[in-house]
């Protein structure tokens, strides 16, 4: 009999792995294009701001032969790590997570965006 009360206990928590839900990598390279600007993800190469290769995983504050602003460096100086949870909370309002950062980019508010943004970001190839 207890069987109905453990399905019902894996319908309730599904939801909460939502936060970290896959999203669609090719959907996901043209919400890119918003940052394709000041980044690229397929290139080791710095722009404005850092090469995004590999960011996922990837701790703060760490692309080669880029200068980070003091702000960021002061955020990432205790380890933090670019992973899908601060990414998801970096990316909506970069400039409140991060005063001085000189990132200008005013955020992505969609959640599916940021799923999509995130998936490409794990895997550019994957949006080929």
């Amino acid at each position: 009999m207890r069987l109905p009360c453990l399905v019902s206990a894996a319908i309730v928590l599904a939801p909460a792995s939502s936060a970290l839900a896959d999203g669609d990598a090719v959907a996901g390279a043209v919400v890119f294009k918003k940052c394709g600007a000041c980044h690229t993800a397929t290139a080791p190469d710095n722009r404005v701001g850092p090469s995004l290769i590999d960011i996922v995983g990837r701790p703060v504050a760490s692309a080669p032969n880029y200068i980070y602003s003091p702000a960021m460096k002061a955020f990432g100086a205790d380890g933090k790590v670019w992973d899908e949870t601060l990414l998801r909370t970096y990316l909506p309002a970069p400039q409140s997570l991060v005063k001085g950062t000189r990132m200008t980019f005013p955020g992505l508010k969609s959640d599916r965006d940021l799923d999509n943004l995130i998936a490409y970001l794990k895997n550019p190839a994957a949006a080929q």
